[in-house]
């Protein structure tokens, strides 16, 4: 489990390969789909993704510069993984937003 979270683990690395299963995309792309997280944290994600091997960074030699996010073959791997991930966030959200609900309100007591 411990070298599972080492890859996946943290708020945005999950939600970035799951984008990732279907196809490549820019940085950008990623930005739109989550304005939230910081253009330094997503470019550290990125980063310590592809120091990891689990994803690919294609940089094309053009004016302006285009750069692509890709699974690798061992990222990939990670793709049932992944995907059980959202199903059982999609399955228990209900639950967990109402334990959330719960620990705000007694946070302002």
């Amino acid at each position: 489990m411990e070298t599972t979270l080492d890859i996946i683990g943290g708020k945005w690395k999950g939600i970035l390969l799951y984008h990732l299963i279907d196809g490549k995309k820019r940085f950008n792309e990623f930005r739109r789909l989550y304005p939230k997280i910081t253009q330094r944290m997503l470019t550290l994600q990125l980063r310590e993704l592809e120091r990891d091997g689990v994803i690919h960074r294609e940089v094309y030699k053009q004016v302006p510069p285009k750069v692509e996010y890709s699974l690798t073959e061992f990222g990939r791997t990670l793709e049932p993984v992944i995907l059980h991930m959202k199903d059982w966030g999609e399955k228990y959200r209900d639950r967990i937003n109402k334990i959330e609900t719960t620990r705000k309100a007694e946070e302002e007591i």
